[in-house]
């Protein structure tokens, strides 16, 4: 049996080069660019735990990918029900709701994040814009925009941008993957799975899922056309991870993708009744892939149905197996403020807090029990302290500057609305809160100045964008 470890050496290493193409300052600056853009136009999603999931099984994959230098990752999940997932320089990785509930294993799911991981890591995405080095920051991550979200958004006015714009149009056949670049990020990919405890056999199976189904699906299409799946290489990638023991991965599906897969099913279905029904003939008839997400599903769906007795039955049944898992501790804390226990949710939330600091989904459910009881000052304490830890999201903003706004601190609120509708991509929106924050009493002059300092930041920005 060939060692997959020893023929990984022997790929062929193509991003040498990179290094003069873009400066790791440069990536960044770039790739923060192309986020606020994503955010401006696509639909992320913003429940915590899906996308605390994603960020953790990425990291976990990332752990184990030797190419990568320091460049910190952003995975995150867009509520598209297409199959689909795209990479973009500077780390950022998006996953369509429609891929992950289109996986029937966290090992599929992992070998569409191992592989996109692997086209950042070999710079694919870099090494393809060398002729645009010329251009600026700003104008690249326009392009690049562009074209990705025309491709991955199902947008025909994007597309149709796309197709107008000669330089996109030029720099449209530099972004398309080749052949290699293609095998290569399976191949890496596949070793990352094999080394972070996944079973390589879940790449090919999904490819050939996918191909197999899109004879019958046209939605199908949409990875497909944006990652190529040919015959040949659906039959390299299963030659190379049978070469892996047999005994590699081969583990039952965590709990936690289980659970993030029944989210998004819950999130996706309008009515709360249906989904009662249906996790119920589920519990009843033993029809789930894992009895924990269904019960869980089943008392989310009551509780949104208003069911509230039945859904303490159910979500005691869940902490009395597994009284720390995260997504019970706030499934109960839900259930407690629909019933006006806030004294009881907050208790358990902060308790969560102690075992597991800084989690995104339990700042978030406490903070908006805080919010519901007046207690402003220790939801501000709260976000200043998640935002240090995790200062990307935008809605940690969002959350800070309801909370200024409500312990009457305008001027502090307006410097949050701003940050929220910068990392969102409008950045007119923000230019005006700094300006409402600028009018009002203030005497702090290091916080004056930095105030003017980021305003003089954002107008030259978008002096530049208007002129694009």
């Amino acid at each position: 049996m060939a060692n997959p470890q020893a023929e990984e050496i022997q790929l062929p290493d193509m991003s040498d080069s990179s290094g003069t193409i873009l400066s790791p300052e440069q990536e960044k600056r770039l790739g923060e660019q192309l986020m606020r853009q994503f955010r401006h136009v696509l639909k992320i999603v913003d429940d915590q735990e899906i996308q605390a999931y994603v960020q953790s099984l990425g990291y976990r994959l990332l752990s184990q990918n030797s190419g990568n230098n320091g460049t910190p990752f952003t995975f995150f999940v867009i509520n598209d029900p297409g199959i689909n997932a795209f990479a973009a320089p500077g780390g950022y990785i998006a996953v369509n709701t429609g891929l992950i509930l289109a996986s029937k294993s966290e090992d599929e799911l992992a070998s569409v994040i191992a592989h996109e991981i692997a086209h950042i890591t070999q710079h694919h995405l870099t090494r393809s814009i060398e002729k645009y080095q010329r251009l600026n920051i700003p104008n690249i991550a326009a392009l690049i925009a562009t074209l990705i979200l025309s491709a991955h958004s199902g947008n025909p006015q994007l597309a149709q941008a796309a197709i107008m714009s000669a330089q996109a149009g030029a720099l449209q056949a530099q972004l398309n993957f080749s052949r290699a670049h293609e095998y290569e990020a399976d191949h890496i990919g596949m070793n990352t799975l094999a080394k972070a405890g996944f079973d390589p056999r879940g790449m090919p199976q999904f490819f050939e899922r996918l191909q197999n189904a899109s004879r019958y699906r046209g939605s199908i299409q949409e990875f497909l056309s944006t990652h190529p799946v040919t015959t040949s290489r659906i039959a390299d990638s299963r030659n190379r991870a049978e070469q892996y023991p047999v005994n590699t991965g081969k583990s039952k599906n965590r709990l936690d993708y289980e659970l993030v897969k029944t989210k998004i099913q819950l999130m996706h279905e309008k009515y709360a009744s249906k989904s009662v029904r249906n996790f119920s003939a589920m519990l009843e008839q033993k029809q789930y892939t894992n009895e924990s997400a269904a019960r869980y599903g089943y008392a989310n769906a009551l509780i949104k149905d208003g069911q509230y007795k039945k859904a303490r039955t159910q979500i005691n049944l869940l902490l009395n197996k597994d009284s720390e898992r995260i997504a019970f501790i706030i499934t109960k804390a839900k259930l407690d403020m629909a019933e006006n226990k806030y004294r009881d949710a907050q208790r358990d939330l902060e308790r969560g807090l102690k075992i597991y600091p800084y989690n995104a989904p339990l700042v978030d459910t406490f903070v908006d029990s805080l919010m519901k009881t007046g207690g402003y000052k220790k939801a501000i304490k709260l976000l200043q302290q998640q935002i240090l830890h995790s200062s990307s999201s935008p809605n940690l903003y969002k959350s800070l500057a309801d909370a200024e706004g409500k312990a009457g601190h305008k001027y502090r609120a307006h410097e949050a609305l701003a940050e929220y509708y910068y990392l969102n991509g409008a950045t007119g929106a923000a230019i005006e809160h700094l300006k409402f924050a600028r009018k009002e009493k203030n005497t702090d002059f290091y916080r004056s100045s930095k105030l003017e300092a980021r305003l003089k930041q954002f107008e030259t920005e978008y002096a530049f964008e208007r002129t694009k």
